[in-house]
């Protein structure tokens, strides 16, 4: 089990003036963060990682797909602009040490078409997440792709949707996450959800009912800590919060009020829980 706290809480792309709050999450006790690859720059991520080894931080990476990048557009152009964002991203992750590449990228982040997704748009997803799995192969980074609430994300919304997109791909640098958030709006049964993941589960994100401090909300966390201990789950534990920081992706996660004091609340806490309920479970 690692402890990560993902740096969108502040910013969406680290760079140096962010090293001192780097040096902060790791006096917490974190074992790594969680990079932002909007506009993935390999060459940027070696030197974060040179920084990050000085810390004894470890890392996982998380990037989206756009309008302009969007896997499931019926525009082969976008499609193939898709595949080469993914693959560029790979190459960051690689040159930052992450081991995870986590995200919504299987469709373009708040893009509706006011319908189900389609066949069509299945097939198209399946295809450029494989190019993009095995273009990850022998870079030691694993694609988890991750499934949002309805009103985020119209493509994937549940686990069994995840793990059959899982199936479907199907290579062994393509697994799905667990994200607490998405899952108390759309599952019925959070043990049978967990369950149904499986060992297609290689990513965990932590995050609270309101995007605030893990373990002061309504989250099943008993139930949900005992039920991927039960799958011997021993990768990541990772806290995803939100807040004003950044506008564009306060609007996208429908952020309108602030739900804490301070942003080290949200990782001091959530590191607590993490702790507490791992060693419980």
């Amino acid at each position: 089990m690692k402890t990560g706290m993902n740096m969108l809480l502040w910013t969406g792309e680290v760079t140096e003036e962010h090293y001192p709050l780097l040096a902060r999450l790791k006096a917490l006790g974190f074992d790594g963060v969680e990079i932002p690859f909007f506009a993935p720059d390999p060459a940027a991520a070696a030197t974060l990682r040179r920084e990050l080894d000085t810390l004894g931080l470890a890392a996982t990476a998380v990037t989206v797909c756009n309008a302009e990048t969007n896997p499931i557009s019926p525009d082969a152009g976008v499609r193939r602009a898709a595949l080469d964002h993914l693959k560029t991203a790979v190459e960051a992750a690689h040159a930052l040490g992450a081991e995870v590449l986590c995200g919504p990228f299987h469709s373009a982040l708040g893009e509706f078409a006011g319908r189900p997704r389609s066949a069509d748009e299945w097939e198209w997803s399946v295809a450029t997440l494989r190019a993009a799995a095995e273009a990850a192969e022998g870079s030691g980074v694993t694609l988890c792709v991750e499934y949002l609430n309805r009103f985020e994300c119209y493509f994937l919304n549940c686990m069994s949707d995840a793990r059959a997109f899982v199936q479907a791909v199907d290579h062994p640098q393509l697994r799905t996450m667990w994200d607490t958030f998405h899952a108390n709006i759309e599952e019925q049964d959070l043990t049978a959800a967990i369950e149904t993941g499986g060992d297609a589960i290689g990513h965990v994100h932590i995050s609270a009912n309101d995007r605030a401090v893990p373990g002061a909300d309504h989250i099943a966390w008993t139930e949900t800590f005992r039920a991927l201990k039960r799958l011997d789950y021993d990768g990541w534990f990772t806290i995803e919060a939100f807040g004003s920081r950044l506008p564009d992706l306060a609007a996208a996660t429908c952020i309108w009020r602030r739900m804490f004091e301070d942003e080290e609340d949200i990782a001091r806490g959530g590191l607590e829980l993490i702790k507490l309920q791992w060693s419980l479970a």
